[in-house]
């Protein structure tokens, strides 16, 4: 028997910016910052520019234990950018908290970054050894030093310098000198798009951050694409040109809000969709649908009109749990599971249920679910999955683990589901997922092994895994 962890992917990070010299730019900055709270629990920080100088708040935390009104007044200027992290590179240190600002020779700028890059170790050597001087360990301050260094006359020539020596996935927002930067990775794996509030223009990792602050939502930010914002409005600039597109598929299955929509996709008609096509892989005969809230919800709507059987709270989640804590022992961790998600037995009792999460990723938090169910009284319990099997680590900013943790790397499918205990198990396949999301242009490397960009040797010793170099 394995020794699986956490069934889900952690959280990337999620960034914000805004230029607003007539606002309450920190204020909005916040508010921006609590509609991202899902991508990242572990610090927040937000930096606020004058145009002269750049002032900064962060600590370990939430959103609302890192900042208090006093705080958040005092923090002064006519622009911001904000961040909410879990560390995917980088230990979980107030060190490694974001923004990041750095005084340099033509003044300061502060950085905000989502994603993860592939050959962070060797930038860092490299950079090292003409000199540099790192006080993180996150590959958010290769990006700063790279800037800095190119920093001749042109920010933005800096720029454009800076993404042709960077590999992997990032959605930046910069501050410096009298402008707002928006940068998107070549592939777009990681999302970024742009609000308009009040003629003034703003940066966010998802739209619902944009209608918590009441921006309207403009477009995506261009995969390879650089934005500028200043006093003059906002402007483009081609950073980097890719013709294939590969979004994080994850982001539509699990990640983002569902009332957020990225690249023409809307989260919760997306993850609906998904319902839909396991509906036509694999019809039930079952008496109820249910979810495992919340990713999973959308997906048991639209599996259950689909196949005209009622849905029903099977599983009820308590609202006021919020991060991970820490269980010392096994009998902890299954008080967890039922902290986090409760068994409805009035409605589970004598039905063959069908029960539809969005991912399984080491298995035993499943299993605990699949058998809370059973002893709520479920005849059965049909286990259907809106993604495919994770069987690879993702090296773009999700922490899915090494690939011997994964589950999927050591089960095939009639393995993981002796493992969970259901009575069946179905992944989607990927070219339902394809269907259900409309599109090709995302990335599947966590489950076929296929990944769109080239991982640095130091990863590539670690990890199993194709790379199809397209730089």
């Amino acid at each position: 028997m394995f020794e699986f962890g956490e069934d889900k992917p952690k959280e990337e990070c999620g960034v914000f910016g805004i230029y607003a010299p007539d606002q309450e730019v920190a204020r909005l900055t916040y508010y921006g910052l609590y509609a991202l709270q899902h991508r990242g629990q572990e610090s927040a920080g937000i930096a606020v520019s004058n145009g002269r100088s750049i002032n900064v708040h962060k600590g370990m935390g939430l959103v609302s234990e890192v900042f208090s009104d006093r705080i958040v007044d005092g923090l002064k200027g006519k622009m911001a950018i904000g961040h909410v992290r879990y560390s995917t590179t980088g230990s979980s240190l107030l060190a490694n908290a974001q923004p990041l600002v750095v005084h340099y020779q033509k003044g300061m700028m502060a950085l905000a970054h989502n994603g993860n890059l592939t050959n962070a170790s060797d930038l860092r050597e490299e950079l090292g050894k003409n000199g540099a001087v790192f006080q993180t360990t996150v590959d958010s301050e290769v990006i700063i030093n790279l800037i800095t260094r190119y920093r001749r006359d042109s920010l933005e020539d800096a720029l454009v310098k800076t993404m042709m020596d960077l590999r992997g996935a990032y959605a930046l927002v910069i501050l410096a000198e009298d402008k707002l930067f928006g940068i998107r990775d070549p592939l777009g794996v990681r999302p970024l798009c742009i609000g308009s509030l009040g003629g003034r223009y703003c940066l966010a990792s998802e739209s619902c951050a944009l209608d918590t602050i009441g921006a309207e939502f403009v477009r995506d930010v261009e995969p390879g694409e650089i934005i500028i914002i200043d006093e003059e409005g906002l402007h483009s600039r081609r950073g980097l040109m890719i013709t294939k597109q590969a979004s994080c598929a994850f982001e539509y299955i699990y990640f983002a809000r569902p009332d957020s929509t990225m690249d023409q996709l809307n989260i919760a008609e997306s993850r609906r969709q998904m319902g839909i096509e396991l509906a036509r892989e694999c019809p039930i005969d079952a008496d109820l649908v249910i979810a495992v809230p919340d990713s999973g919800t959308a997906s048991a709507l639209g599996y259950a009109t689909a196949l005209g059987i009622p849905f029903g709270e099977g599983l009820i989640k308590n609202r006021y749990v919020g991060r991970t804590f820490i269980q010392p022992t096994q009998a902890m961790r299954e008080v967890a599971v039922r902290l986090k998600l409760n068994a409805n037995a009035s409605v589970l009792k004598d039905k063959r249920v069908v029960m539809i999460d969005d991912s399984i990723v080491r298995g035993t938090t499943s299993s605990k679910l699949v058998e809370m169910v059973k002893n709520a009284g479920a005849k059965e319990v049909h286990f259907l999955i809106s993604s495919p099997p994770v069987a690879y680590p993702c090296f773009y900013g999700i922490d899915t683990a090494e690939r011997e943790k994964l589950i999927a790397n050591k089960l095939d499918v009639e393995g993981i589901r002796k493992y969970v205990g259901a009575d069946s198990l179905h992944y989607i396949s990927e070219e339902g997922l394809l269907r259900a999301l409309g599109t090709e242009s995302v990335c599947l490397a966590c489950f076929n092994g296929s990944y769109p960009i080239p991982v640095s040797n130091l990863n590539r010793g670690k990890k199993n895994f194709e790379s199809q170099n397209i730089f």
